[in-house]
């Protein structure tokens, strides 16, 4: 086994330990709820099957990074230069902000163009919003590259796959607590800087004001920045899912790969190749009677 692969397996025992985090925020939550009268903002078949996504999602996640991940960032690294601030706290938290600010555009990626839409579809078919929804995710994600973009930069500049690997995936641990409507508003000066629940409410919504804002992962200054920040006091009432091919199924396994069947399903359909690489809502404006749901068109029903 090489030194990166090693280091890679190193890394992935920070996702294994995040497991039990994740169950016990979930089950708190789901306490705090109950006590407040809002029982119905869990619904147990859902959750469990949300469980069951996340379980796939990073069963494969790993996979992906100790067959192939490995294999790229030692290919970029060999072009890439050895650079270092001396300090190995600065790098850390330099590295971090590289990946989140990497993770925003591949993020935008996924929600403006189909294919990066048939690995993140999954994270917002849901018309719940709570803690279980942030495990609600597919390998396809990383099965068609697109994560692995967020590594580029840190390979090029010279950080070690192990340091590069836990700071996407603490990015991504830090992004599991803004799923929630237990939390209103936090400071002022926190909602300003940082991503919060309060802003990735937002970012679920399917209103038209909602829709492809707030992409932000750890930090939200992102989206100050490049014109797609929306604050919750002015995105109206938010109202959580999808506006097309909504999901009829609880089954993780179906739910994991069905938008990126249905996009394969679509390209040969329409024998268009554009559906894959325009806006995910691009093939209901351009052939109007697509409008299905993903369970529909895995089973070739129309959906009246």
């Amino acid at each position: 086994m090489s030194d990166f692969t090693s280091e890679f397996f190193n890394a992935l025992i920070f996702i294994v330990l995040a497991g039990p985090v994740f169950v016990g925020v979930i089950l708190a939550e789901r306490y705090v709820l109950i006590r407040q009268g809002k029982a119905d903002a869990y619904h147990l078949p859902e959750s469990i099957a949300n469980i069951g996504t996340g379980l796939l999602y990073k069963t494969g996640d790993a996979l992906f990074l100790i067959v192939v991940g490995s294999a790229v960032y030692i290919a970029i690294s060999s072009v890439g230069i050895n650079w270092s601030s001396g300090s190995g706290v600065v790098d850390f938290l330099i590295l971090f902000v590289m990946v989140d600010f990497t993770f925003y555009w591949v993020h935008r990626f996924m929600h403006k163009v189909r294919y990066g839409w048939a690995g993140h579809w999954v994270h917002h078919s849901s018309e719940r919003y709570n803690f279980s929804t942030a495990l609600r995710q597919t390998p396809v994600v990383s099965f068609n590259g697109i994560m692995l973009v967020s590594l580029f930069p840190p390979a090029l500049l010279g950080f070690s796959p192990e340091h590069a690997v836990i700071a996407l995936e603490l990015n991504l641990f830090i992004q599991f607590f803004v799923h929630t409507e237990t939390i209103k508003r936090l400071p002022r000066w926190f909602e300003f800087v940082f991503n919060t629940p309060s802003h990735h409410r937002v970012h679920h919504g399917s209103n038209p004001k909602q829709i492809d804002t707030n992409f932000g992962g750890v930090f939200i200054i992102w989206d100050r920045l490049f014109g797609s920040f929306v604050d919750e006091n002015d995105a109206g009432e938010i109202r959580y899912g999808v506006t097309n091919r909504p999901a009829k199924t609880l089954n993780p396994v179906k739910l994991v790969f069905i938008e990126f069947v249905s996009m394969c399903q679509d390209v040969v359909r329409y024998r268009d190749l554009r559906i894959i690489w325009k806006h995910p809502d691009w093939v209901n404006e351009r052939y109007p009677h697509s409008g299905q749901t993903c369970e529909d068109q895995v089973h070739g029903h129309p959906n009246g």
